[in-house]
């Protein structure tokens, strides 16, 4: 029903090693044509990324400071590197991957529904992600577009995941109707309890694949209680 980051991410990943060069790391990402790739260590494992806008710091500072070959005070690059060395000045000086990059970085793995993984990307204002095994080591990458493709699934293969979970739904229903059209699916027919109409729609708004869903459904018994509005305090 839930959809992970295994069943959307890319296997085939542009990656560079802590080690890399600044010319090796510009030409991947012009020649792969991506915005940032992962960094590793001798083992594979993620120790940061490196992205167009770590590549930019360099002539951004020397814009900043008036030439090529000036260096600015103690004072000015403290308040550049905001006590880190893997940004501002520092990060302007950098010549290979490990110097550029952006550490830690932000990982996600295979079994990760992908509602969590763009909940992550959300919440760091990233575009990508790697995915990494349980000892660190790059499996993949998945990217906001990946993420959207979850929503090109056929029609028919939602209505088919539709249904399989509805069925989990307990209560007799009665000439059920499931329809989809471009990923909104629309229910309908009549359930013996409110509750249990109530349950099917819930469950075709967990499946991943699902825009938004239709409630044409009717039901029997109301046995959904209100409890009573007591005003005042207590």
């Amino acid at each position: 029903m839930r959809m992970t980051v295994e069943n959307v991410m890319t296997t085939d990943v542009a990656a560079v090693n802590q080690k890399a060069s600044f010319h090796t790391v510009a030409d991947l990402l012009i020649n792969r044509g991506v915005s940032g790739v992962p960094v590793l260590d001798d083992d594979n494992r993620v120790v940061g990324v490196v992205s167009e806008a770590d590549l930019l710091a360099k002539q951004e500072y020397k814009e900043r400071h008036r030439g090529d070959y000036y260096r600015p005070s103690l004072g000015a690059r403290i308040r550049h590197t905001v006590g880190s060395e893997g940004s501002g000045f520092y990060k302007s000086l950098g010549e290979t991957a490990g110097a550029l990059m952006t550490s830690p970085a932000h990982t996600t793995t295979p079994d990760a529904p992908v509602v969590v993984a763009a909940r992550q990307m959300d919440k760091y204002g990233v575009k990508r992600l790697p995915v990494v095994d349980m000892g660190g080591r790059l499996v993949g990458i998945v990217s906001r577009r990946d993420l959207i493709k979850v929503f090109l699934r056929a029609d028919t293969d939602i209505e088919h995941q539709v249904r399989e979970a509805i069925q989990a739904v307990p209560g007799e229903v009665t000439a059920l109707g499931i329809t989809v059209a471009d990923a909104v699916v629309t229910l309908s027919g009549t359930y013996d309890d409110h509750s249990h109409a109530i349950a099917a729609v819930r469950m075709a708004e967990r499946i991943d694949s699902v825009v938004a869903v239709h409630d044409e459904l009717t039901w029997k018994h109301d046995d959904i209680v209100e409890l009573p509005v007591v005003w005042g305090g207590a």
